[in-house]
């Protein structure tokens, strides 16, 4: 399984596109300032009252984080793992900003990508709490023009088995993103690059990633609640979480302090400062601003349902086969290896956002950069780094495909 976004899309369809500079996957990008390791506060204000982890195994995470940092040339990352019984780990390293050598810390917004695909799927389903939305509806009961919209069930666009293609494998969309990453798109204008192509399967036959499902998503929570989507997800997911830097962005800001994104998704190449590339050509699928605190939290509220009935979150947490051993996607969250939650990928950032239930433990990772490094997402090799350590027998790992 590998989540897709309009950047991370961006990679393999470029290629394809004669007239742009193939990109070169694989290369870390130039080496920014050494990694500086910066304690975080583990005050009982910041990590809920949980000791230290043993400072042996701080240790080991320290030198095995900034090992894969420099293996892979990610200029920063920022660190949360929270264990019960065995202590908590906030820690920042390296810089946010490497033009003026900023170094990272803990407290730093960045973009979240794919994980807004939690928030809006918990929107949703809050919707069929409610008795306004039904998961085996035809998503054609909601919303009009969707090519094959009276056999695409809600739930198939929930769980990735819609057959829709994916808007941001568009060659058109690529050519029109790269022209101006800052250009503000509407739904309405991302969606025909999808249905410009032919459906790829019947609805419910397999799994294949694709953010033009939530795009549909979003639009079906503004037109069931007459509200827009930014709206109604801080009323009913944002705000009873106690998420208090999450954001749904108007425009490209970022609240500051927020650490700078770095990509090669770019026409030549080159690594790019894309921190205030516009990110409403994700909107539904990959939109959101949060850090470090707000995603400990809600990675526990997400894999708990916190904000769902029972049966609900139980139809979150029915993980179908998605082809990679050992690893399950249930109504917009994955499972592998038996952490449960998302990841999330989107203009020169990555994170993981993931709640161990077998020891309640959660692991936050945020970096600023998205670039490839030994054939694999900076995130994955960074989440294998760690939980390799911490949680042996459950090693995250998401191969990238």
């Amino acid at each position: 399984m590998r989540r897709r976004s309009p950047t991370r899309t961006l990679a393999a369809a470029v290629l394809a596109v004669a007239t742009l500079v193939p990109l070169t996957l694989g290369a870390a990008p130039a080496a920014g300032p050494a990694p500086v390791t910066t304690a975080a506060a583990t005050a009982a204000g910041d990590a809920g009252g949980t000791p230290e982890l043993s400072p042996a195994l701080q240790k080991q995470l320290d030198e095995a984080i900034q090992r894969v940092m420099r293996q892979a040339g990610i200029p920063g990352v920022q660190v949360g793992l929270w264990m019960p019984g065995r202590g908590a780990y906030l820690r920042a390293f390296g810089v946010a900003d490497k033009e003026t050598g900023a170094p990272m810390t803990d407290r730093m917004a960045v973009r979240i990508g794919s994980v807004t695909k939690t928030f809006t799927a918990t929107a949703v389903l809050q919707l069929v709490d409610d008795g306004l939305v039904g998961l085996d509806d035809p998503i054609a009961a909601y919303l009009d023009g969707v090519p094959g919209g009276e056999e695409i069930r809600v739930r198939d666009l929930l769980d990735m088995r819609s057959g829709l293609p994916d808007y941001t494998e568009d060659t058109d969309f690529i050519a029109a993103f790269l022209d101006d990453p800052q250009r503000v798109f509407t739904p309405e204008e991302l969606l025909p690059y999808a249905y410009r192509h032919d459906n790829e399967f019947t609805p419910g036959e397999r799994f294949r990633y694709s953010n033009t499902n939530y795009l549909l998503l979003g639009q079906l929570v503004e037109r069931v609640s007459g509200r827009s989507l930014e709206d109604f997800v801080q009323g009913r997911v944002i705000a009873p979480s106690g998420l208090r830097r999450t954001v749904f962005p108007h425009g490209t800001e970022l609240p500051a302090p927020y650490a700078h994104g770095y990509t090669k998704q770019t026409a030549n190449g080159e690594v790019t400062d894309s921190t205030h590339w516009s990110p409403s050509s994700s909107w539904a699928s990959g939109a959101l601003v949060s850090d470090l605190r707000d995603l400990g939290r809600w990675a526990r509220d997400l894999a708990t349902g916190t904000l769902l009935s029972p049966g609900t979150q139980a139809q979150r947490l029915d993980f179908l086969p998605t082809g990679v051993p050992d690893t399950g996607y249930g109504l917009g969250i994955f499972n592998i290896h038996g952490w449960t939650g998302h990841a999330g990928s989107l203009f020169g950032y990555e994170n993981l956002t993931i709640y161990l239930p077998e020891e309640r433990a959660t692991l936050v990772v945020l970096l600023n950069s998205d670039v490839i490094a030994d054939d694999a997402e900076p995130s994955t090799l960074l989440g294998r780094a760690i939980t390799g350590i911490v949680t042996p027998d459950h090693v995250y790992d998401l191969p990238l495909r």
